[in-house]
């Protein structure tokens, strides 16, 4: 379990992120067509998972939008914001804020990936959707970076993020 805030109270999260060096836990999510998307659809790409509790809240929409501009130059990374907005939501978001570049999945049908992550949250008012966090895998789903990002109003520190990859 581990120990953020929420506007300044303490909330807890189900357990921690996945250890630097481990290997990832495999997910299933769904993505903006309903289809049910796998770590496995994004083997042999390094992967950057912007983990957000919505993207209908300010620094959701701006991570992923800073994430999206990453991408632009990044072929080789595949860059997902996982929520658990809808894939309706997650649609329209995208297409309103014209990004191209990263690819939302939804806990729509299960939690399961919040809770394998260690970043579902247990208590206060966001129970039951993700803390704010990034993980970043290499090309064979191993764990380079994470970050729980200790305030759910802060923004990660993408740059850390960013230089995981390389």
């Amino acid at each position: 379990m581990a120990n953020i805030k929420h506007a300044g109270n303490p909330i807890h999260t189900n357990g921690d992120l996945p250890k630097v060096g481990s290997k990832a836990p495999n997910f299933k999510l769904i993505d903006g067509d309903l289809k049910e998307i796998s770590l496995a659809d994004f083997q042999g790409k390094k992967k950057l998972l912007n983990i957000v509790p919505s993207l209908d809240t300010g620094i959701c929409a701006m991570s992923t939008k800073k994430f999206n501009d990453f991408a632009k130059a990044r072929g080789d990374v595949a860059t997902l914001t996982i929520s658990a907005d809808l894939p309706f939501a997650q649609k329209r978001f995208c297409s309103a804020e014209n990004i191209t570049n990263v690819k939302t999945l939804s806990l729509m049908r299960s939690r399961d990936f919040a809770k394998d992550y260690g970043v579902l949250i247990q208590d206060g008012k966001l129970a039951g959707i993700t803390a704010r966090a990034v993980v970043v895998l290499d090309e064979n789903d191993n764990v380079k970076y994470t970050e729980l990002v200790p305030e759910i109003a802060q923004e990660p520190n993408y740059d850390a993020a960013i230089a995981a990859l390389k």
